[in-house]
Order: C-alpha cells, then sequence, then structure tokens
C-alpha cells in the first residue's frame, strides 16, 4: 500500500529497491563492494551502450514489479509521486546543472489506449523535483512497436530499430545537452538505446538512463 510519502513499512521490506553496488552503465546490481571507482556489469562490457551512465531505483521482482504493473496498467497514478522520490534517490550520480529530462516516448496509438504514458509522468515528477527543464515530448515513436515481452536481446534490439526519433519541433532544445532518459522498466537496454541514439543524432553531447526498474537475470 502506497503512501503520500512512499510505502507502508510492510510493503516498504517487500520491494527490492538496488543499494549497494551497481553497473555503472545499467544500474544492475553487482556482488561486491564499492570502492569509489565505476564498475560494469558483464553485458555492458560485451556491449557498449550510447549512454555515460545509468540507473534503476528498483528491480522488477516481487513488490517491485506490482508496483510497476498497477502503475502502468492499472491507474494507480497515485504512485507516481513517490516513484519520482525513489527515482530521485537513484539518480544522484547523474543529476548535474543543464540536464534535460525526457521520458521514452509511446506511439500516439498505445498512448490513445492507455490515456497517459507513464514515463512522462515519471520524467515530469523527477524533473520538478530535481529543479531541472523537462521536455515530455521530446522524442516521438515513428511506428507502433510490438511488446518486447518474450524476445531475446537481439529480437529486442531489431524491433526497436529506427523506431524513436526526436520530435521535430523540439529537435533544437537537445543540441549541445546532455540529456536524463526516464523510463518504467529497463530489461536489455534496447529502448533506452534506440532513444538515445536519436538525441545524440540531434546534438546532444551526452546520455543518461533512469529506469523505475531493472530487470536482472540472477535477481
Amino acid at each position: 500500500m502506497a503512501t503520500d510519502f512512499g510505502l507502508c513499512g510492510p510493503c516498504w521490506r517487500q520491494t527490492p529497491f538496488i543499494t549497494g553496488l551497481v553497473c555503472d552503465s545499467c544500474g544492475v546490481p553487482l556482488p561486491g563492494m564499492e570502492e569509489g571507482r565505476a564498475e560494469l556489469c558483464d553485458d555492458c562490457l560485451a556491449q557498449g551502450r550510447p549512454w555515460s551512465q545509468g540507473r534503476a531505483a528498483m528491480l522488477y521482482k516481487d513488490n517491485g514489479r506490482s508496483l510497476v504493473l498497477a502503475f502502468k496498467h492499472g491507474d494507480r497514478l497515485d504512485l507516481a509521486r513517490p516513484a519520482a522520490g525513489w527515482l530521485l534517490k537513484a539518480a544522484q550520480p547523474m543529476l548535474r546543472p543543464g540536464l534535460l529530462v525526457a521520458p521514452i516516448p509511446l506511439h500516439w496509438s498505445r498512448l490513445f489506449k492507455r490515456r497517459y504514458n507513464q514515463s512522462a509522468l515519471l520524467s515530469g515528477r523527477l524533473a520538478r523535483a530535481a529543479g531541472l527543464d523537462h521536455c515530455p515530448d521530446l522524442l516521438i515513436r515513428r511506428r507502433p512497436t510490438p511488446s518486447q515481452e518474450g524476445r531475446d536481446r537481439e529480437a529486442r534490439f531489431a524491433n526497436l530499430h529506427d523506431a524513436i526519433t526526436t520530435h521535430p519541433r523540439r529537435a533544437a532544445r537537445v543540441e549541445g545537452r546532455e540529456v536524463l532518459l526516464v523510463d518504467d522498466v529497463m530489461t536489455s537496454g534496447a529502448t533506452f538505446a534506440a532513444a538515445a541514439e536519436a538525441c545524440i543524432a540531434a546534438g546532444a553531447t551526452g546520455i543518461f538512463v533512469l529506469a523505475l526498474a531493472r530487470v536482472a537475470k540472477d535477481a
């Protein structure tokens, strides 16, 4: 059960918030202790990411998964407020003056059915809490992309190829700036990669990514 400021005691204890050592690129938890240097997971070592740093607030399992699904599909928009606080805490290593915050976009057909973009709700509240500029329609989806669920890593990236671009009337806002991209869930990173590449093509000087929940293979 969520309150105005977060979760009740039992729910808080059942929510897998990410703490300790994490991959500096994708935010997945890593074994070991923090030693003051950036560490990368095996996936990020094997495949370069088109962004500088990434973080996530919780793991996408147990109560973390339940919260995301309730927010995304259950009209639990009240969860945006506490979720923004969790995101703000997770994003601290990446926050800097002048950062432009933007959500991962939905295709208009999916937005029409869902009535809201959950990522835009998160990014808007996060930007306000951090005192940063927010551009909710910086990016658009050129085409509807089928669900990523059940697809392997290669298929996820193929599904998002050339699917995201900058809004033609917003491209000037990204030129010469660093951008923080926000989404509800990160799995392979394919969606973030497509969005990051669109921002870089429009002249962004650096990209950071932030997810409410992170899917971890071994979690």
